[in-house]
């Protein structure tokens, strides 16, 4: 045999040794816990990480072990993951901000979200709704765009915090019809929320579990849904399409992904396994109590729409000047 024949050979069991290893891997998968890295206690990521993670938990009989990191719109966390050995052990549950949203905002980051990750799946959508003060003489969104419009640049518009869902989703807004609204920031969108109960600005956007109870009391006046169907939580109150603002689809989302180079056939079991518990009646309903439904795709499908959504708040932060504080 020749040299050339030998290292050919070599070279061809190699990759099927390879080959062989990763499907073994995958098919033994997991054989110790599992960490899955993910914004603080308490908030939409990590109660949606813990119901997902019970679930794998029981079905692997390995403990899922949710880690979670500072807020900081998730970047650090983001981050963290980056940097992770691909081996199926350490996965991130994280977010539109942090994905599509902190790239055009913060220069340094740590990560880069299209090269760095292996995506597996979306797992829910949160619709923001449309509210405002009860006092603010308008009962149908298209009354309140002309109620706005007749005061510009008189108007306040609640905001979590620069490049937050609430925030984006203002200049979205603005964007779409010319409004001229002057964003106040808080610090978070529960602080915001109770901005516009309290009557100290008009109006702004929420997350549907943040307003919701305000809206059933009273307190709050919603205008639609941000979202590209009713929200099964609240199917009385009409999207913004339905309202009369095509275009306005803003969902907070949040997604499960892996280091880059993890085994595609790794990514492909963790896809069908999340997607088979993110459909049953028992998740979906333990999510919409949390103000959100289960959102699920292909790997590819979910890497496509981070590029798409990277792309529309890509302009809406250029088009409104948005600058990190």
């Amino acid at each position: 045999m020749s040299a050339l024949l030998r290292r050919s050979v070599l070279l061809l069991l190699a990759t099927y040794l390879a080959g062989a290893a990763v499907m073994g891997s995958a098919q033994n998968y997991p054989t110790k816990p599992v960490r899955v890295i993910t914004a603080g206690a308490g908030t939409f990521h990590d109660i949606v990480t813990r119901q997902l993670g019970q679930r794998l938990s029981e079905r692997w009989g390995q403990p899922v072990v949710v880690e979670n990191q500072p807020a900081a719109a998730l970047t650090i966390g983001t981050g963290i993951a980056a940097r992770s050995t691909h081996d199926g052990y350490t996965l991130l549950m994280s977010d539109r901000s942090a994905l599509t949203v902190a790239p055009h905002l913060y220069k340094s980051l740590q990560f880069d979200p299209v090269k760095d990750f292996s995506p597996i799946t979306l797992t829910a959508r949160a619709p923001s709704v449309l509210v405002a003060h009860p006092s603010v003489p308008a009962a149908t969104l298209l009354e309140f765009l002309d109620y706005v419009k007749r005061q510009p640049g008189q108007i306040d518009f609640a905001a979590g915090g620069v490049g937050t869902a609430s925030h984006v989703a203002n200049e979205m807004l603005k964007n779409l019809t010319g409004i001229n609204l002057v964003n106040i920031h808080y610090k978070g969108g529960a602080a915001a929320t109770l901005a516009i109960m309290s009557g100290e600005v008009k109006a702004g956007s929420g997350l549907v579990a943040n307003v919701l109870p305000h809206v059933r009391a009273g307190k709050l006046r919603a205008y639609a849904v941000t979202s590209r169907n009713r929200f099964a939580g609240a199917p009385d109150i009409p999207t913004a399409d339905e309202a009369g603002l095509p275009g306005m689809e803003t969902d907070f989302w949040i997604g499960m992904l892996a280091p880059a180079r993890t085994p595609a056939t790794l990514v492909g079991r963790l896809n069908r396994e999340m997607i088979e518990i993110l459909q049953t009646p028992d998740l979906q309903a333990a999510l919409l109590k949390q103000g959100a439904e289960s959102a699920f795709g292909t790997p590819d499908q979910f890497a496509a729409f981070i590029r798409s959504e990277t792309l529309k708040w890509g302009k809406v932060i250029k088009d409104a000047g948005i600058k990190p504080e």
